[in-house]
């Protein structure tokens, strides 16, 4: 057996473990480099080369790149004030979802806009009283649109400016992408608009995803604060030292109560108040400030009851549970009490009913409301003595808007795109610069930027690059093209075109796109070298027809995830996918030997 046959058997076996749907993508992907080098079409070396190829470093990057975007509260804040202009009509707001998805997925790529969206769609359907499925889906086909507007929208365009240079062509500069990206978005809203209402199933979500967009007022009412806390430090001479706590007197002061006093460490002080200590009262803000005046107290600490203050910027708030076994069930708390990495409890409840601003023990099952600043926060997440109700991190990104680092987000962003726009600067090396910048900016943490990478498209991409190379080198390509040719004939690039088009966009609907267009490009090359067609206009229809997974659920991971919030089922994708479908074709066709004379 020579060796394409050898590698066109490994294509078959990967395209149908891939429609079997039993095993991970990414085990697919690595079997099939295995298998090229047990058939000896690689060698171990080539075999696990990909993951070290420039594309693979790039595609990463941009992951640590959208999650700063996405985790400073931009793509929120992007979302409220699109849909705070669409108001409640049906079409405005499925226009205005599908704008921002395409945006979106231009930046940060289709995946990471849909899981940015999602939750922010799903809330909005809700809130307009209409289901979501009728928006999911186009906002989904709006943002595969948007992996064509720009070279770093979609790890496909990588691949075929990449294929393009290396075919002898010249690369597809940044923005080449929009010329065939626009036509097909606006087509795709437009049909979506028209066609979507009687072709996309009106259901709901069984479980819908929690709407921490007024959080902070929900909290408010469910924990009864009126007047807060304040924390006040004794100043050097003040007349409250060397009283004890009892003997502090509120007469004076219609309102104001002592829950407790700290020394510097967070210990009660039970005897005498010294220089530095620091008293927790609740009470009106006036008669508090009075108060603070009249005994020279300087205010350390303000815990305000108004929804308004509980979530900003800077700081939030986060409702736990103790847990049985807890280390806190048994120990003594009040509001106001500063905690663990400065975290200061506001309320505690129990069995759902509030237990004042008193001194009292927890108890397994009590409810408490922490303050802190959203680092603070976050280090709930390891702690194994409370159980959080709502995620720090998914309170911040839907109920803060462009937080304290979304602007050094921004213009990391912006870096990146003046890096890749130049085409001065290699994707992989832009792509690892802004990625540090991110770090080094504290835009996101170290770990976090190793959590955000989505390891799956990693390994994906890394290990079909082999699969691509020996189809190329192999004959494999070659021969495939050959069978193309004779079946179009050698006379018409158009026919190429069409016949590419339909291949790329048939194995997509059961392959991941990515993995489609590292298999077709080998193939699409050599067609065109043999017919004497140039090669651009081949690699773009072939980006285009990549990108065009729309008939399947299993066609994209961002596919994939709105099919149970949309409560969709496999068969829904297809009835308003294929006229969709159709439009991307005419735009193919029509659009790409225009720009780029085949």
């Amino acid at each position: 057996m020579d060796d394409a046959t050898t590698a066109l058997l490994v294509l078959a076996a990967v395209v149908a473990l891939f429609i079997w749907n039993r095993l991970p993508v990414g085990a697919v992907a690595i079997l099939a480099a295995l298998g090229l080098w047990a058939t000896g079409l690689v060698t171990a070396n080539e075999a696990v080369s990909g993951f070290g190829d420039p594309v693979v470093i790039f595609i990463a990057t941009l992951f640590v790149v959208s999650e700063g975007i996405d985790s400073t509260g931009v793509t929120t804040w992007a979302g409220q004030a699109l849909i705070a202009r669409a108001g409640t009509a049906h079409t405005r707001v499925l226009v205005a979802v599908s704008l921002l998805s395409a945006l979106l997925a231009s930046f940060i790529t289709l995946n990471g806009a849909v899981a940015a969206l999602l939750p922010l769609v799903v809330l909005l359907a809700m809130r307009i009283q209409q289901s979501p499925s009728q928006l999911l889906l186009p906002m989904v086909f709006a943002g595969s649109c948007g992996g064509l507007l720009m070279l770093m929208s979609s790890p496909i365009n990588i691949i075929v400016s990449e294929a393009a240079q290396d075919a002898g062509a010249p690369a597809f500069p940044f923005f080449s992408f929009a010329l065939v990206g626009l036509p097909l978005l606006a087509g795709t809203v437009t049909i979506c608009a028209v066609f979507g209402p009687r072709l996309l199933p009106r259901t709901t979500p069984e479980h819908a995803a929690p709407d921490l967009g007024e959080h902070a007022q929900t909290l408010e009412a469910h924990y009864e604060l009126t007047d807060g806390f304040n924390r006040l430090r004794v100043r050097t001479r003040s007349a409250l030292i060397g009283r004890s706590p009892a003997d502090v007197d509120l007469a004076g002061y219609p309102g104001v109560a002592l829950i407790a006093v700290e020394d510097h460490a967070g210990s009660s002080v039970l005897g005498e108040v010294h220089d530095d200590d620091v008293l927790v009262v609740t009470g009106p803000p006036s008669e508090v400030t009075h108060f603070a005046l009249a005994e020279g107290l300087a205010v350390h600490m303000t815990g305000s009851a108004d929804a308004a203050d509980l979530l900003t910027r800077e700081g939030g708030v986060a409702e736990v549970v103790v847990p049985p076994r807890s280390r806190l069930v048994g120990e003594t708390v009040y509001p106001g009490m500063q905690r663990q990495h400065e975290l200061v409890i506001l309320a505690v409840q129990r069995l759902g009913k509030d237990l004042g601003s008193g001194p009292l023990e927890l108890a397994e099952g009590d409810a408490i409301l922490l303050h802190g600043r959203w680092s603070a926060l976050d280090q709930l997440n390891r702690d194994r003595d409370v159980l959080l109700v709502d995620s720090p991190d998914v309170v911040r990104r839907q109920a803060v808007p462009w937080g304290p680092k979304a602007t050094r987000a921004v213009v990391v962003l912006a870096g990146l795109v003046a890096m890749l726009a130049s085409g001065q600067v290699p994707p992989a090396i832009a792509g690892l610069a802004a990625a540090l910048a991110m770090v080094l900016a504290r835009v996101v943490t170290v770990p976090q930027a190793y959590r955000s990478v989505s390891w799956q498209t990693v390994v994906l991409v890394g290990a079909m690059i082999p699969l691509s190379t020996a189809i190329q080198s192999s004959g494999a390509a070659d021969l495939v093209s050959g069978w193309i040719i004779d079946l179009v004939g050698g006379g018409s690039p158009y026919l190429l075109l069409v016949a590419l088009f339909v291949l790329t966009a048939t194995l997509g609907q059961v392959v991941s796109n990515t993995a489609t267009v590292l298999v077709v490009t080998p193939i699409a090359v050599a067609a065109a070298q043999a017919t004497g067609t140039s090669v651009q206009p081949v690699l773009m229809l072939v980006a285009v027809a990549g990108c065009a997974a729309l008939l399947t659920p299993i066609a994209t991971p961002g596919n994939m995830m709105i099919m149970t919030p949309g409560g969709y089922r496999f068969g829904d994708y297809w009835k308003l996918g294929l006229p969709v479908m159709l439009w991307w074709f005419a735009v193919a066709i029509g659009v790409i030997p225009l720009v780029w004379r085949p």
